[in-house]
């Protein structure tokens, strides 16, 4: 029996706030692990992470604050991007 198995297995805090997310996904047959690969995402401060895993959603609620958003919001725009 074939099984697909996507678990949020890395989450990383950048200094600026950033939230790094990886993602594995691994296909298993017969309980043994045959196939698997990664997926990675940034959620920023100030972004909607409504969406995300609940251990992400938790720790951007953490981080994220007012503070963390403005400064981050304030060094993009120093960089004029």
């Amino acid at each position: 029996m074939l099984e697909k198995i996507e678990v949020v297995d890395l989450i990383e805090v950048i200094e600026n706030g950033s939230i790094q997310v990886r993602t594995k996904t691994a296909i298993k047959e017969d309980g043994v692990e045959i196939s698997s690969k990664f997926h990675r995402h940034v959620v920023v401060p100030g972004a909607d992470y409504s969406a995300e895993d609940a251990k992400v959603k938790a720790i951007c609620s953490a981080v994220h604050t007012a503070g963390v958003i403005t400064a981050y919001k304030a060094a993009i725009a120093a960089q004029g991007v």
